[in-house]
């Protein structure tokens, strides 16, 4: 009979304390909600799309290729980043290009973000840091696969 007594109490104690941060986080934000400022934030809805979170200064969000200052892409077509994927999402063609400072050029650069994990392997590995995952935008909502495939070689 001492373990259910146990166990009710336990239970009781639990409700209590989801009932304190229910009404405490419904309060601030009540406050919130008609304007007023508390020393105190409690636990506040990001109303998104509408309102936006800001992201971290080390967040990893959709794929951009450095430009030159010529307006062109500054990748070379070294293959590092494709080489480095692990999920094999960078598809990377090398054309030649006419200036002769310039090796290569991407006639292609595609990122697949129907497999890309994000985890900023491709940016580490770019030597001459070409591409960059800084774009602050996370959109990744599209009603087919093929939106998905994001090209990166047009300016």
């Amino acid at each position: 009979m001492g373990s259910a007594w146990t166990v009710i109490k336990e239970i009781l104690r639990g409700s209590a304390i989801t009932a304190r941060h229910f009404f405490v986080n419904m309060t601030f934000h009540t406050l919130r909600l008609f304007g007023l400022r508390t020393a105190r934030r409690g636990a506040v809805t990001v109303q998104y799309p509408e309102e936006a979170k800001p992201l971290g200064p080390r967040h990893r969000s959709l794929h951009r290729l450095r430009p030159r200052p010529d307006g062109r892409p500054s990748c070379v077509a070294c293959m590092l980043c494709v080489t480095v994927c692990p999920s094999e999402c960078l598809t990377v063609e090398a054309a030649e290009d006419p200036d002769p400072e310039v090796q290569k050029v991407p006639a292609r650069f595609v990122v697949d973000l129907n497999r890309c994990c994000f985890c900023g392997l491709c940016v580490e590995a770019c030597p001459v840091d070409a591409i960059r995952m800084d774009t602050g935008e996370i959109r990744l909502a599209a009603l087919d696969r093929k939106a998905l495939e994001v090209r990166l070689d047009k300016p």
